[in-house]
């Protein structure tokens, strides 16, 4: 009996990390993870915003960074802009505003064309990962551990996971086109 965990195991890494990638492609509502890959000098160290300070939403298209320290206001509003999201970056008395403006018609469509080449990527995983276990599959029957019967039907429960998980990520990618045309 063959053992699909491997199989299970990276295709779940392959989705969580699409899903990752989706979230920090910015659509008009502000979400806190497109701030997740902006680094903020704090002490002579780069450190990642959210361990700098907390990030809340304050409506629908607007951030705000407070900090633990105050003094770091300007390096974070500075990492910011450097970030070159599109976002609109003000300082104030308590912390960093961050508000994200209206999409455009070309602006969608791009990111909707950068959502598709993510989710293209994690199918190709999908391919590449497909076709080490059927090399698995091949390399276990010329070892004589199992039948050519049986070599297919693995090779079929392969191919019903492969689906199944091409599905999920479809929709995970068609949940965010769809968000980021609303």
């Amino acid at each position: 009996m063959f053992n699909f965990t491997k199989f299970n195991t990276k295709g779940k890494e392959i989705e969580e990390w699409l899903i990752k990638e989706l979230g920090n492609i910015r659509t008009s509502r502000a979400t806190p993870t497109i701030l997740d890959g902006i680094l903020v000098e704090s002490y002579g160290a780069k450190i990642p915003i959210n361990q700098v300070g907390s990030i809340s939403s304050q409506d629908a298209r607007t951030l705000f960074v407070t900090p633990w320290d105050m003094s770091a206001i300007k390096e974070i509003e500075k990492a910011i802009v450097v970030a070159n999201l599109g976002l609109s970056v003000s300082a104030v008395d308590t912390g960093v505003r961050v508000t994200f403006p209206e999409l455009t018609a070309d602006r969608r469509t791009a990111l909707i064309k950068l959502a598709k080449e993510k989710f293209e990527d994690a199918r190709i995983s999908v391919r590449k990962l497909r076709d080490e276990v059927q090399k698995e599959i091949e390399a276990a029957e010329k070892e004589g551990g199992m039948g050519e019967d049986e070599k297919f039907r693995l090779k079929a429960e392969l191919q019903k996971l492969v689906d199944t998980l091409n599905g999920k990520l479809a929709d995970t990618e068609a949940r965010k086109a769809k968000e980021i045309q609303s």
